[in-house]
């Protein structure tokens, strides 16, 4: 599984990039705080794979990791995604190593 650092994230923000960033924690984790990715619950991400595009990069990110892995295995499985990057360390590392 291909994984981004938040660093890296954070460079391809600021470089203006057509990427897609997707938020798979739910609703009031979403509404505590967020990085401005599309919220898609993990729950309901194979319901949405024809949202996600396949010709650019999307990332996907949770609080530390575990769930986003979990949708890209799935989603890779069952779908055949390969543009799909991991956010290493989820929010919590978004929020110790840029801030909010």
């Amino acid at each position: 599984m291909k994984e981004i650092s938040v660093q890296e994230l954070k460079a391809l923000k600021e470089s203006g990039s057509d990427y897609l960033l997707i938020d798979v924690r739910e609703q009031y984790e979403y509404d505590a705080a967020n990085l401005g990715g599309v919220l898609i619950p993990l729950g309901s991400i194979l319901d949405h794979s024809n949202e996600i595009p396949r010709d650019k990069q999307v990332v996907v990110h949770c609080r530390s990791g575990a769930r986003s892995a979990t949708a890209i295995r799935e989603l890779e499985n069952r779908f055949g995604f390969d543009n799909l990057s991991n956010l290493k360390g989820g929010i919590i590392a978004w929020q110790n190593e840029i801030g909010l």
